[in-house]
């Protein structure tokens, strides 16, 4: 059997634990939400719908959550949080609460937060509440800032469509006796 290594209660100078210390853990704080895109994801977000880089999409996007487009685009978009990806390309107009461009975009730009960030590419004209271009960034085009970029631009609804009752039926006729005495073969 093992002999018993502990001091005595008495002896808190020598750093050893005693029976009756308890261990103390040191406190930590959860890591802060990192941002992802420049801007923080919420997790009522839910997952993003992702155009893949081998995707080329003729048309128009429209989405009520987040967009993430890595492939090329030849069309308008719009949706309540948009990301252009670094080797995305979209030829059309962009409509946002939340815009963020890391790839190429020839055309306009919408949103009440938009971030070009360094390796963004915009020809185009940027309406926004607030902007953020970093350091790197190529923008040609103008900026305006105006309370409400997006009104009148169709951006979606958040909330999902209600869908309307289905109507009646037409009420069903009587069928007459002649067609049941000579049934159709």
């Amino acid at each position: 059997m093992l002999p018993n290594f502990r001091k005595p209660d008495g002896d808190a100078k020598s750093g050893f634990m005693t029976a009756s210390q308890p261990p103390t853990l040191p406190q930590t704080t959860a890591p802060p939400t990192r941002p992802i895109g420049g801007v923080l994801r919420s997790a009522e977000r839910g997952s993003p719908s992702i155009i893949g880089p081998e995707l080329q999409i003729t048309g128009n996007l429209v989405s009520r959550g987040e967009v993430q487009i890595e492939g090329e685009i030849n069309g308008d978009i719009h949706g309540s949080h948009v990301l252009v990806g670094e080797r995305a390309t979209v030829t059309g107009g962009i409509v946002g609460d939340e815009v963020v461009v890391r790839g190429h975009v020839m055309g306009s730009v919408r949103g009440k937060r938009v971030l070009l960030q360094s390796t963004s590419r915009v020809e185009g004209d940027v309406y926004h509440l607030t902007l953020a271009i970093e350091q790197g960034a190529y923008f040609e085009g103008k900026s305006r800032r105006t309370d409400d970029p997006t009104a009148g631009f169709g951006l979606p609804d958040r909330a999902p469509p209600h869908a309307e009752p289905a109507p009646a039926p037409a009420p069903v006729a009587a069928v007459s006796d002649e067609l049941s005495e000579n049934p159709v073969l």
